[in-house]
């Protein structure tokens, strides 16, 4: 996997099937003395079979185990489990879109869902009273609280856990009746249990942000009868394929 930022900073993580140390050690190090530019260089033991690493140790052989992006002067850290976007300049017309629709006034509470490493709740906390993440990922969520650290942003909280699980009764009477909800599902959409959740926070706006306008329109069609879909914005992300990411504002009815 290879990972670049705007800023030029590169991570690269390797995958070995089998864990020997000399070639392993040959392997890196030709790498490291090959390519200089690499600031992030990590590599991983996956017995699995498959590419998935979210319960796997990661580990650094050189540099840092992170790389930063930069984004309106905010700094973000992404580390090899962490999602980010990978199209960094289409990120941010992504990001300003989003924050855009959301008609922040500085006196919203905005829950943030599938928060990855905050950057979309870092990004519009500037607008917000307060703004709350929600992330499955632990690693992520760690990387969403170091960067409202890094930029000296006070009014973010993050948690880790199922969407499903997290986001109850409870979770609402304990952070406020969310003003607008920003969701930015995965590929295979939101829960339906997370969908009626939602519902029931009955934000006065709702942006969601979508990679597959498939699943989108599923969730949208169990939403419209209490939100009216005003806006829609697609960005293109993914240049010279069929994908594209699709942004929509849904206001209560």
């Amino acid at each position: 996997m290879i990972r670049s930022s705007s800023n030029g900073e590169l991570m690269v993580l390797i995958q070995f099937f089998e864990n020997q140390p000399e070639n392993i050690d040959l392997l890196l190090n030709h790498l490291k003395n090959t390519f200089p530019q690499i600031t992030s260089l990590q590599y991983v033991i996956n017995q699995k079979g498959n590419d998935t690493l979210q319960d796997l140790e990661i580990i650094t052989f050189n540099g840092r185990d992170h790389i930063f992006e930069e984004m309106e002067g905010l700094k973000f850290k992404i580390s090899a489990k962490s999602f980010y976007q990978t199209n960094s300049p289409q990120a941010y017309e992504l990001y300003k879109i989003t924050r855009d629709l959301c008609g922040l006034t500085g006196n919203e509470v905005v829950y943030d869902l599938y928060t990855g490493t905050g950057t979309i709740a870092n990004f519009v906390a500037k607008k917000a009273k307060k703004v709350v993440g929600v992330e499955y990922v632990e690693d992520a969520v760690i990387d969403a609280k170091n960067n409202s650290e890094y930029n000296n942003i006070h009014n973010t909280l993050f948690y880790a856990g199922d969407m499903k699980d997290v986001l109850n009764d409870a979770f609402i009477k304990t952070h406020g009746q969310p003003d607008v909800i920003i969701t930015d599902p995965p590929r295979a959409g939101m829960h339906e249990d997370v969908i009626s959740v939602i519902l029931k926070a009955a934000p006065q706006k709702i942006v969601y942000v979508s990679c597959n306008a498939a699943t989108q329109a599923r969730d949208l069609a169990m939403m419209v009868g209490h939100y009216d879909i005003i806006e829609i914005k697609p960005v293109d992300m993914f240049p010279q394929t069929a994908h594209v990411e699709n942004v929509v504002l849904l206001e209560k009815k």
